[in-house]
């Protein structure tokens, strides 16, 4: 499971991102935003979503990491820390939340998978070659109402996770189990917040082999 990515990129560059979708007039709700050099589950980051109906267009905005957990995943329990990684896009609790209406982008400039070392489990990050732009996972976001930490109580969030697909061959040696969907190209970015499930579901594939090296 990738729970730890990176956004260093200014927010010009997500700004100028969102207007190559060609979808609309840019809305920015981001406020100051700052480089998020860690990004850790249950931490607010920017997620880009589109509008619909009149004024439509793509929105930056920011959210939580984690959508909410499966009911078996909650039986005796009090807290929902939430779930950041969606694979199984079969199962009847994410097929609610496939439609064009909830699907995201969440922007990234590396990610870290845990792997065994002899000093312990550590992260180990990936990133897109030098020569790439400003890439994307293709992610989920819904509202949601309940509690995440029992020291904040009942709260109402817009949540978000994204997809994992199969390793690609830069990632498979050091985690076998799975990497992100990450989306590069507007083209594909457009698609995943616009298609019909039947199309956007073939985005989740591993991004080509050589495409990312290690940090």
């Amino acid at each position: 499971m990738c729970n730890l990515y990176a956004l260093t990129k200014g927010q010009q560059a997500l700004r100028d991102l969102a207007q190559a979708l060609e979808l609309g007039s840019v809305r920015d709700q981001l406020g100051n935003l700052p480089p998020l050099d860690a990004i850790y589950p249950d931490s607010e980051a920017p997620i880009i979503g589109l509008r619909r109906g009149d004024g439509a267009g793509p929105t930056l905005s920011l959210a939580r990491w984690g959508m909410p957990s499966p009911a078996f995943a909650l039986e005796g329990k009090a807290v929902d820390r939430g779930i950041t990684n969606i694979r199984n896009t079969a199962s009847p609790h994410w097929r609610r939340w496939l439609g064009a209406a909830y699907r995201c982008l969440v922007p990234f400039t590396a990610f870290a998978e845990h792997v065994r070392t002899e000093a312990g489990v550590q992260p180990l990050w990936f990133n897109l070659r030098a020569d790439e732009p400003l890439a994307c996972f293709a992610g989920i976001a819904s509202r949601w109402t309940g509690v995440r930490k029992r020291a904040e109580g009942e709260v109402t969030l817009t949540l978000f996770g994204f997809l994992t697909c199969e390793p690609n061959a830069d990632v498979g040696p050091h985690h076998p189990k799975a990497m992100p969907v990450i989306l590069t190209q507007p083209d594909e970015m457009r698609l995943w917040l616009t298609a019909d499930w039947k199309e956007a579901k073939m985005l989740q594939r591993p991004l080509a082999d050589g495409a990312l090296q290690l940090v």
